[in-house]
């Protein structure tokens, strides 16, 4: 219960967060004008917390949240396409209890799973300022603290290079150069970290595109979801 207190207090703090001031104003100009198709939606509109299981082992760590998708919904990946093709995925390897994410109340869970952003506010052309992802980097820092998971597995290079620059800032590595960014990239950084993991974004620039499949997925997930059973059995 302490550790889902703490994500709590994250939460809230990352829903009331104004230190972003293009951030700010665009994702409730956003929510105000509303697309036609959601016009009697009542928009989210503000910062969009971490979802999941508390006791989660795979953090996965997206952009930041779609303009039309988790700013309405308030929901990270929830009400758009780059989700309808993540918790497929994730549905398919075991993650989830169901392939669709459509609102917080559409009884999705998470299992041995915690989703975040690493820029908690829809930013305009979907390309978050280095100083708005710096603004953020203290929620995720918490929500790794607080997890303590054994994987990360970062959605694109901004989330890769988010997480990489906690480590260096907090000294334990040296420079993110050494740990280069693909679909499929695999680093052990140090003992007592976590391994980290990289994929393609689930934008939908890159499915309708063929960059990201499925099958590429179903493998990045399959590789991740045999890691964690070999580090529970190494740490149980």
């Amino acid at each position: 219960m302490k550790r889902e207190a703490a994500l709590r207090v994250v939460a809230q703090e990352v829903c009331a967060c104004r230190k972003c001031p293009r951030l700010v104003k665009y994702r409730e100009k956003v929510a105000r004008e509303k697309r036609r198709a959601y016009r009697e939606w009542e928009y989210w509109g503000r910062g969009v917390p971490g979802f999941g299981d508390r006791n989660a082992q795979l953090f996965i760590l997206g952009l930041a949240p779609a303009a039309h998708g988790a700013n309405r919904t308030g929901r990270v990946f929830t009400g758009d396409r780059s989700g309808d093709f993540l918790y497929k995925a994730l549905h398919q390897a075991g993650f989830a209890n169901q392939p669709t994410s459509q609102n917080r109340e559409d009884g999705l869970r998470l299992q041995n799973v915690y989703i975040a952003a690493a820029v908690r506010c829809a930013p305009p052309a979907n390309k978050p300022l280095p100083s708005e992802i710096l603004n953020c980097r203290g929620y995720l820092r918490r929500e790794l603290e607080i997890l303590r998971p054994a994987a990360v597995l970062a959605l694109g290079k901004i989330a890769w290079d988010a997480y990489l620059e906690i480590l260096k800032q907090d000294g334990k590595i040296s420079s993110r150069a050494a740990y280069k960014f693909a679909h499929g990239a695999e680093a052990e950084i140090a003992p007592g970290l976590p391994r980290l993991f990289g994929v393609y974004h689930p934008s939908q620039q890159n499915t309708q595109t063929g960059r990201v499949t499925e099958t590429m997925y179903a493998e990045a997930l399959d590789k991740i979801r045999r890691f964690l059973g070999r580090h529970a059995n190494d740490t149980g």
